[in-house]
């Protein structure tokens, strides 16, 4: 049968390639970063039941990586598309990566030699990484990469690498490969927590983005799950999340609720009091939209540990010797109230992934005036688009959860199914 391609290797993205797969039909797995995974290999927990991100995602990654009906093209970008339903011709540029993949072990000998320390990208900026690295420890491919901006060709990782996986020199390739039917799954981008001046992001080292505590709380992460200041590297003793930073905002042209905002919050505030019972968490807020099966049960869960909902938003954030300083008022009993957090969370929205723009012009599918994917009908058609045989998931159509992109990504798959087996 014919093979189908998926543009993304988020958690939707590798959904549909397995359920594909296991249909027998080949898929081409298509991801512009080094590993597969997605955001949610950056995630601790997940809600409502606060299970390990990894230990949910981690299997399916490794099951879609062995699967032989699956080729994974990593630091790989879709350069053009033509063709029709049936008869696609999907060109990918790939680039290089500076190891010879089928030799690399994953071993680490030349990440732990290599005298280079830059910003980690996957640690959203609070943790280092080497010149020659891999982003994660359970990274797929379990290969590493060189970072040929930052290397400075000291030459120890080729002194080190038994198997001389490591190369000088490495040209891009360009790969057409066929398809049926194409997924597109690119997923998102979190809202640039710089555009809400107020906030003072990166002005202030205490205030931090919710990603950047996605991988400060994770034991994986740079500070080994220890909360702590950025300022002075001290556990804070208070911390406040702001919610709607770029969602439901129109001056800032983010109109929509980007739907796991409130509950991330909430799982993030209930670790916090589970792990430290002294530290104080506040969540400012709009609205609670805790909308899924579960989640309302979750919320009063929340309040019951301690975590105090303030429904309001302080108009700036002000340093005050040695905390922060915020004030809000509190609609619900229209007090103004000073707070002094030593930590403040930007709870912030979700937006179309970079790209997404030129996929769409490649494609010839529309996007609304948000700038996600445009399906045929919401209702009938979740994952149809006007293009017949490109189909779309997860949240490259609109801000969901993971189950969510989960279900919207098996989907997706049988659409793309129908195809191949009709062009056979």
């Amino acid at each position: 049968m014919a093979d189908v391609a998926v543009i993304g290797a988020g958690v939707a993205g590798i959904q549909a390639a397995l359920d594909l797969a296991d249909h027998n039909i080949h898929v081409h797995l298509i991801e512009r970063e080094p590993t597969i995974g997605g955001h949610m290999a950056q995630l601790d927990k997940t809600f409502p039941t606060n299970d390990c991100s990894m230990c949910i995602l981690s299997p399916k990654m490794v099951e879609v990586a062995r699967h032989p009906n699956v080729t994974i093209h990593t630091c790989s970008e879709v350069e053009s598309v033509e063709g029709e339903v049936g008869n696609f011709r999907i060109r990918i540029r790939k680039h290089p990566r500076y190891i010879i993949e089928s030799e690399c072990n994953g071993c680490g000998d030349c990440t732990g030699i290599c005298p280079v320390e830059v910003y980690n990208q996957f640690d959203a900026g609070i943790g280092v990484r080497k010149a020659i690295y891999k982003p994660h420890a359970q990274a797929v491919p379990d290969i590493v990469i060189k970072d040929k901006e930052h290397c400075i060709e000291c030459g120890l990782c080729y002194d080190v690498c038994g198997k001389e996986a490591i190369l000088a020199e490495d040209e891009e390739r360009v790969i057409d490969i066929p398809a049926a039917s194409i997924i597109v799954a690119t997923g998102y981008r979190t809202f640039d927590a710089r555009n809400k001046a107020h906030f003072r992001y990166l002005t202030i080292p205490d205030v931090i983005t919710s990603l950047e505590f996605e991988r400060m709380i994770n034991a994986s992460g740079p500070t080994g799950g220890n909360l702590k200041r950025l300022s002075n590297g001290k556990q804070p003793r208070s911390i406040a999340f702001v919610q709607c930073v770029g969602s439901r905002d129109i001056a800032a042209g983010r109109p929509y609720c980007s739907g796991v905002c409130c509950m991330y919050a909430m799982k993030n505030a209930m670790l916090i009091r589970e792990k430290n019972p002294g530290i104080e968490v506040t969540i400012f807020y709009n609205d609670v939209r805790a909308y899924g099966k579960g989640y309302e049960e979750y919320y009063e869960r929340a309040r019951s540990l301690g975590v105090r909902f303030v429904r309001g938003f302080p108009g700036e954030v002000l340093e005050e010797n040695d905390h922060l300083m915020m004030i809000a008022e509190n609609t619900e009993t229209r007090e103004v109230e000073t707070f002094h957090p030593d930590l403040v969370v930007l709870s912030v929205g979700l937006e179309p992934a970079g790209g997404a723009e030129a996929i769409g012009r490649m494609l010839g599918i529309p996007q609304d005036e948000t700038g996600f994917f445009s399906v045929a009908d919401q209702k009938t058609g979740p994952v149809l688009t006007v293009k017949p045989g490109i189909y779309v998931a997860g949240t490259a159509t609109a801000p969901r959860d993971i189950p969510d992109s989960v279900a919207m990504g098996g989907a997706a798959a049988m659409r793309a199914y129908l195809d191949a087996v009709r062009v056979g």
